[in-house]
């Protein structure tokens, strides 16, 4: 047998040096992330002071009063409540604050796991159960110590009522110390759900971060602004107009950083040595896309396949419109949005969920901005409940189309 030599072909070796030297836009990229928690927070002194005053009686080992802290998204809750915890953290004492994300950790067991780890290393393991949890809990708390526990997206608890009774009845039964809940929600009616004796024995302080003004979102952006691009480099008409654009839209302070980092992203791609008007108007478009796909990227795989089903229907058109004239237009009737989810569940090969988790599939995805429900009037059909898409059903759909059968 002849085997045939070929000549070893050399390629080029890209090199990281090229991007370590662009930096005619950017200085710190990272300071534009939603997750930097910068030194000074403008606009939130006040609220800062309240929720600190709230949590202060735990470094002298007194219990504070649970609190909710309400807001719309990008309101500096989370920003807010960080850098309170980092002052927490350097005052010495027998307390302990713990945050925890609900969209992460959206179950009574999976949070008492979590922050119970801090004091118990094997908790790492699973098998333990929940009354070991909470006698682990009782005999922490039982020390004398003051355990904060701040529940961030409170709303996506799926158990809430039963985290709520547990953290609260291990307060009754511990002879000393105690446990704090503080939640951070966007919803002011997220409460509405729970049972009396829940929300009774809260008994919580309420704070609520009121939307940015446009005037307030450009300091921000400037503050921003110093800190993660290159001197002179963003035009005063660009931060305007990503101010004015974020406080018609939402007042969200989030949406303000993305919209700013993805029009350095664009005239860095161009060329550009400044970022001007065009550059926020086309980062506007993109963003929109990008907020949507990092939601639906986080669902579960039946919470994407109803949303895929709402776009899709969206999208053909409802076969009962034509039936019922007082259906307003996008709105879809929920019966036929759950045949159209089994149709998709037999398409994936997946078994569909009864008609009573689709429900809580639907409460899930309108917390999340994605849909808007609202019943129907008597006269259409008997009473059902209207679903409705809360972004443009073409791109939703591509975004779920990717996820689900790609």
């Amino acid at each position: 047998m002849i085997f045939k030599v070929f000549p070893i072909k050399y390629w080029n070796m890209a090199s990281f040096e090229k991007f370590m030297n662009t930096g005619e836009i950017f200085k710190n990229i990272s300071v534009l992330s939603p997750h930097y928690v910068p030194k000074i927070l403008p606009f939130r002194e006040k609220q800062m002071e309240e929720v600190m005053g709230v949590v202060a009686p735990a470094l002298k080992g007194q219990k504070p009063r649970n609190m909710i802290i309400y807001g719309k998204t990008g309101t500096g809750k989370t920003c807010t409540m960080k850098r309170i915890m980092d002052e927490f953290e350097k005052v010495k004492s027998d307390s302990m604050i713990h945050y925890l994300n609900c969209r992460i950790y959206n179950s009574r067991y999976r949070i008492l796991q979590k922050f119970m780890k801090f004091y118990y290393k094997e908790l790492e393991k699973s098998g333990f159960g929940l009354p070991f949890l909470y006698e682990k809990i009782i005999e922490t708390v039982g020390k004398g110590h003051q355990m904060i526990v701040v529940l961030d997206e409170i709303d996506m608890v799926k158990d809430l009522d039963e985290l709520v009774y547990t953290l609260t009845r291990a307060n009754d039964e511990a002879e000393n110390g105690g446990i704090t809940i503080i939640g951070i929600s966007n919803k002011l009616s997220f409460k509405d759900k729970l049972d009396p004796r829940s929300k009774s024995s809260l008994h919580e302080i309420e704070i609520i971060f009121p939307p940015y003004t446009s005037e307030q979102l450009q300091k921000i952006l400037e503050q921003r602004i110093d800190e993660g691009f290159q001197k002179d480099v963003m035009k005063s008409s660009a931060i305007n107009l990503a101010s004015a654009i974020t406080a018609q839209e939402s007042g969200d302070a989030r949406y303000a950083l993305k919209l700013l980092l993805r029009a350095g992203e664009i005239a860095e791609q161009h060329g550009k040595k400044n970022v001007d008007d065009s550059d926020v108007e086309e980062a506007r478009k993109r963003v929109e896309m990008d907020l949507i796909a990092e939601t639906v990227n986080t669902l579960p795989e039946m919470h994407k396949i109803v949303l895929h089903s709402i776009a899709s229907l969206s999208i053909n058109g409802s076969r009962y419109a034509r039936l019922d004239n007082e259906i307003e237009n996008g709105f879809l009737m929920s019966g036929e949005i759950y045949d159209e989810y089994e149709k998709n569940c037999r398409s994936l090969n997946k078994k569909s969920r009864s008609l009573r988790w689709y429900k809580e599939y639907l409460n899930d995805l309108e917390m999340l901005g994605l849909v808007t429900t609202t019943p129907s009037s008597k006269g259409i059909r008997g009473h059902t409940t209207l679903v409705k898409l809360g972004h443009t059903p073409e791109d939703v759909f591509e975004i779920t189309k990717k996820n689900l059968f790609e």
